[in-house]
C-alpha cells in the first residue's frame, strides 16, 4: 500500500472558497476512486491558516495511475482549484508493514 500526501498553500483570500472545493469536490472524488483505502482531510489551523492537506492511502500504484495519469507523481489538480492555489506538494510513501 502506498501513502500519498498532498499538501496546498491557498491563496490569500481564497481560504473559504478552497475550503468548499476539497469538502463537497475533491474529497468525495478521491473516496470514490476503486483501490482507495482511507482518505483523511487537513485543515488549517490558526498558525497555517493558509495550509490545507489530502493523506491517502492507496491499495497501489495501478489505482493511484488509474486517478491521476501516468504522472501520478505529480499532483493531481482538479479545474476548479485552478486560481486558489499558490504552492502545492505532493509525497509517496510506502506503508509499513508493522501497521498493516
Amino acid at each position: 500500500m502506498i501513502i500519498r500526501i498532498f499538501r496546498v498553500t491557498v491563496e490569500d483570500g481564497k481560504e473559504a472558497e478552497f475550503e468548499r472545493f476539497f469538502l463537497d469536490t475533491a474529497l468525495p472524488l478521491v473516496k470514490s476512486q476503486p483501490g482507495i483505502v482511507s482518505v483523511t482531510p487537513g485543515l488549517p489551523r490558526p498558525e497555517t491558516p493558509n495550509e490545507f492537506c489530502m493523506v491517502m492511502v492507496w491499495s497501489d500504484v495501478d489505482a493511484i495511475k488509474a486517478f491521476a495519469g501516468e504522472n501520478w507523481q505529480q499532483p493531481h489538480i482538479h479545474p476548479d482549484e485552478a486560481g486558489l492555489i499558490r504552492e502545492r506538494s505532493l509525497h509517496h510513501y510506502n506503508l509499513s508493514q508493522l501497521l498493516t
